[in-house]
């Protein structure tokens, strides 16, 4: 065995040669071979690893991933007491616990002989320096699935193992699946099932299309209509339209829009996302929260008239572009039939209105809102299903008669009458109080006719003497260079180049409209109005009829037009 001082010895002369070769080989040898050569060892010395890893992002630009959603859902079967942290959460209207993996922890799954290591990972999310105001939702975190398995196995897993996670998570979500009622800026609920721009409660609305009070024909061909959609996802595809469907429920207050649309969810197993356009600030926020809806859900516009003032797709008034990004009715309508309408499937659009008259024309055409549902006042069989429902009454009873005669001369949805059937437990009594209401409503509805009546009489009066007045004026010019231009119906020829818009309108509210009360103003004039060229101005009363003027916009059309609709409206107001 060789000495201590020998082993020494060799150690330090070849510790000294290999300095020497470094030192020769840095001096001779270029820089890119010496690393050229440094890797190449270590690919010789440090064999390549035969695992691969699937990442599975939360989310996929603006939406959540199919994968990742569908691979929560799949874990939570897969589960085995080896785990060490799980993470447990409950809302606060959830009957059952919510019970996942935290973050680090990792689950071991076999399919088909092949081994797949799942691991939960969660990552603090960059935050930018620019805050948006118009996308304030801002992801605290970054959420991600890593899928690790050997490298041979690639093909299978894309092709087999995957659509089959995805297929399993589908049949557990449908067969546990709880009614969410979705809506945006929420703080409480449970965000598991969506994005954490919703927040979500359990659905628990008892109604259904057997509960329903509406015309037993039309609940009928809604309901198929409802069929024959959720099962024509190819013939969608085929001719080449996206898979949703809309409906535009009207109809008086009170008269079931709003249980017609908890009925559609719960016969079709849809959650509901219940947006509300007033709390949006632009048509950015706008699409990120509807790409954020999951597919087979309902979304929800109620008092689409009222809800918000939508801008149309021209200029403001003014004649300039406002300096930020504005919900706009195009916005919309581009999510509803637009290139946006194509980022989901099987989803339906609802929209409720009161006044289905004051909705803007490009809602209502073919191909937004799909089918048309009024929603009208209670009928006698209306009435007959709520007494079944509310009293048990399944035969005729003897105050039907007297009762669905009330109900043909009077005005009174199914939501009063089921008031007043729940007021007591005897079926008698109630309708009793039922027949009583009814001749109450029918009496405040023949005291308000004939104020309508003596109403009428007055108008008919003033415009007979305004006629007449108007036969004894003069006609009245305004001079410029333009062509002349005479009012159909007013008795006044104008010529309206270079005059200013103000003093055009006022005179003539003046001269035609002798019977108005109230003062004449105009807003958002762009100055003279020259010839036929289109003028941007909005009449308005400050008191009288209403609707007269304010409720109706005639910006973007011509002097001729304009003036012309304006006295035809008002004419119209003081006959009607």
């Amino acid at each position: 065995m060789p000495s201590t001082t020998t082993v020494l010895s060799a150690y330090a002369s070849f510790a000294g040669s290999m300095m020497f070769v470094r030192s020769i080989a840095n001096e001779f040898i270029p820089h890119q071979l010496q690393s050229y050569i440094s890797s190449t060892l270590r690919y010789i010395f440090n064999p390549v690893s035969s695992r691969l890893t699937f990442v599975i992002e939360e989310f996929d630009g603006l939406s959540r991933n199919q994968v990742y959603e569908a691979s929560e859902i799949f874990l939570r079967t897969k589960i085995t007491p080896s785990i060490e942290r799980l993470k447990i959460s409950k809302a606060p209207r959830e009957k059952n616990f919510s019970v996942t993996i935290e973050k680090g922890q990792e689950i071991i799954d076999f399919f088909e002989g092949i081994q797949l290591r799942w691991r939960f990972v969660c990552a603090e999310a960059q935050k930018s320096n620019i805050q948006d105001p118009y996308q304030p939702h801002i992801r605290s975190e970054q959420k991600s699935f890593e899928l690790s398995f050997h490298k041979k196995h690639k093909e299978k897993i894309l092709e087999s193992y995957l659509p089959y996670v995805l297929k399993k998570s589908k049949e557990l979500k449908e067969e546990n699946k709880v009614l969410k009622l979705h809506t945006y800026g929420s703080f409480y609920g449970d965000n598991a099932g969506g994005s954490g721009v919703w927040g979500s409660i359990n659905l628990e609305h008892p109604a259904t299309f057997d509960t329903l009070a509406m015309d037993p024909e039309l609940k009928k061909e809604l309901m198929e209509d409802l069929e024959r959609f959720v099962k024509r996802k190819e013939f969608y595809k085929k001719v080449g339209k996206a898979w949703k469907r809309g409906y535009l429920l009207y109809g008086p207050p009170g008269t079931g829009k709003s249980s017609l649309i908890a009925a559609m969810a719960n016969y079709l197993n849809f959650d509901i996302y219940d947006l509300e356009l007033a709390v949006l600030q632009s048509n950015s926020e706008l699409r990120s929260l509807l790409v954020a809806t999951n597919n087979r859900s309902i979304l929800v516009i109620e008092d689409i008239d009222c809800s918000v003032e939508l801008q149309d797709r021209g200029y403001p008034v003014g004649g300039y572009h406002a300096p930020d990004p504005k919900l706009t009715l195009s916005g919309l309508l581009n999510f509803i039939d637009g290139l946006w309408s194509s980022c989901g499937d099987e989803r339906i659009i609802v929209f409720t209105t009161n006044h289905k008259d004051k909705l803007d024309p490009a809602l209502l055409r073919p191909g937004r809102m799909d089918m048309h549902i009024p929603m009208s006042y209670c009928t006698p069989k209306g009435f007959r299903l709520l007494a079944s429902n509310y009293l048990s009454i399944d035969n005729h009873h003897q105050l039907f008669g007297e009762i669905e005669e009330l109900i043909q001369e009077s005005q009174i949805t199914p939501a009063e009458v089921a008031e007043e059937l729940m007021k007591s437990d005897d079926a008698d009594t109630s309708l009793d109080g039922l027949i009583k209401f009814l001749k109450r409503k029918k009496m405040e509805g023949n005291e308000v006719k004939d104020d309508d009546d003596k109403e009428t009489t007055n108008q008919q009066s003033k415009r007979q003497k305004f006629e007449g007045e108007e036969e004894k004026r003069p006609r009245r010019t305004y001079r410029g260079r333009g062509r002349g231009l005479r009012l159909r119906g007013t008795g006044i020829s104008a010529k309206f180049e270079e005059v200013d818009a103000n003093a055009v309108v006022l005179d003539i509210a003046n001269e035609v409209l002798p019977v108005a009360s109230g003062k004449f103003e105009v807003a958002g004039s762009r100055g003279p109005i020259s010839g036929p060229k289109e003028a941007d101005f909005v009449l308005k009363r400050s008191k009288g009829v209403h609707g007269f003027f304010g409720a109706s916009s005639l910006e973007r059309l011509p002097v001729e037009q304009a003036i012309t609709s304006t006295i035809k409206e008002y004419k119209l107001t003081l006959l009607s």
